[in-house]
């Protein structure tokens, strides 16, 4: 009988074990969607490939939040970006979204900042009502870098190439005609003899 009730004991203690277990699960995965904290959105016309669901959202390298879910926008062309923000933190108006990379990793996370009044506003035009306030983006330092470049190859290519290559030529050609007219060995010979 002594066996019988200590393999029932055992028995009530796994199976207790088990529903602990599976209501701290629950409970864990169900407390960060029940939290509280207010939502924006941000739309960027860039890929946002590294950032997923749970990067940080942070506030010049502070953390005040979690990218809550990243999908195409309505209009096609932009992708939506859904930030759920820590209770008690309220994003100001002049706010700016950027992606940042961390590392080499190739991850991302959302960094904001307060818009500079002096740079012109690059963020894309928004054509579609949104269910959550928006904030502001602005291109990635990459996209930025790769802006700068693609204007340095315009200008380039705006340059007339055949055309300063014919007056190098000429000028490269007047200043040999001046050398032989110069007549150098004649001169030299007269510096020596002298």
């Amino acid at each position: 009988m002594a066996s019988q009730s200590s393999k029932f004991a055992v028995g009530l203690f796994v199976a207790s074990g088990i529903v602990i277990v599976t209501l701290a699960v629950i409970w864990l995965g169900t407390s960060r969607y029940l939290q509280k904290g207010l939502t924006y959105v941000t739309y960027f016309n860039e890929s946002v490939q590294g950032l997923d669901i749970d990067s940080p959202v942070k506030y010049r390298g502070v953390s005040i939040g979690r990218v809550e879910s990243i999908g195409v926008a309505p209009d096609s062309k932009l992708i939506e970006v859904v930030m759920k923000m820590e209770p008690g933190e309220e994003l100001q108006s002049d706010m700016v979204a950027q992606l940042k990379s961390v590392g080499i990793t190739g991850s991302m996370f959302i960094e904001l900042d307060l818009k500079n009044e002096d740079k012109p506003d690059r963020s894309p035009e928004i054509m579609f009502l949104s269910e959550y306030p928006i904030v502001p983006s602005k291109p990635s330092e990459i996209r930025q870098l790769l802006s700068y470049v693609d204007d340095i190859m315009a200008e380039i290519k705006g340059l007339d190439l055949p055309g300063i290559s014919t007056k190098v030529k000429s000028v490269l050609g007047n200043i040999d005609q001046a050398v032989v007219d110069a007549d150098i060995k004649s001169i030299s010979g007269g510096i020596q003899s002298s």
